[in-house]
């Protein structure tokens, strides 16, 4: 199976700490995967989810924010010992798979039942929904969200979808 790992340059690193230059959410998502570790293949099932392919990757490193840093024809070499529990422990500020899930589920909906209950009304929050990047960020977004809905579909319709999206801030 032919597989590459990548690695963050300089500027992946300067973009994940500061932001500094303005990287879509979801290529921010899988720009924090990136690890130097991680084959090419399981970056991409991991963000699968967020509609992302490899012409993701290949933005990314057309952009200088990550490098390959090995290419593999085969992986069929013996796995590595394991790093000890605390080198093992999952970098602070990274995502776990479940968080991206998380993230993209939540997203989603937002995208679906802004345009589709508040019409243009629902623009300013859209815009919101589309410059978080975590599911906090998303999660601030609920009272505004449930006072949108409410003003253009009622309040049985706001209680039944922000009942949907509590359960899945929740997951």
């Amino acid at each position: 199976m032919n597989t590459s790992i990548y690695d963050k340059t300089a500027k992946g690193r300067e973009e994940i700490a500061t932001r500094k230059h303005q990287l879509a959410t979801r290529l921010r998502t899988l720009l924090v995967l990136v690890d130097g570790r991680r084959p090419e293949d399981e970056l991409l099932r991991n963000v699968a989810g967020l509609g992302l392919t490899a012409s993701a990757l290949q933005e990314l490193l057309d952009g200088g924010y990550i490098v390959l840093a090995t290419s593999y024809a085969s992986l069929s070499e013996p796995e590595p010992e394991p790093l000890p529990e605390a080198e093992a422990a999952p970098l602070p500020g990274l995502p776990t798979p479940e968080q991206v899930r998380q993230f993209q589920s939540v997203y989603d909906f937002y995208n679906k039942t802004i345009k589709s209950t508040m019409g243009l009304r629902g623009f300013t929050l859209q815009l919101k929904v589309e410059k978080a990047g975590s599911v906090d960020d998303l999660r601030q977004l609920r009272t505004p969200y449930l006072e949108g809905v409410t003003k253009a579909k009622g309040r049985d319709t706001a209680a039944l979808l922000v009942q949907q999206l509590d359960q899945l801030l929740a997951s």
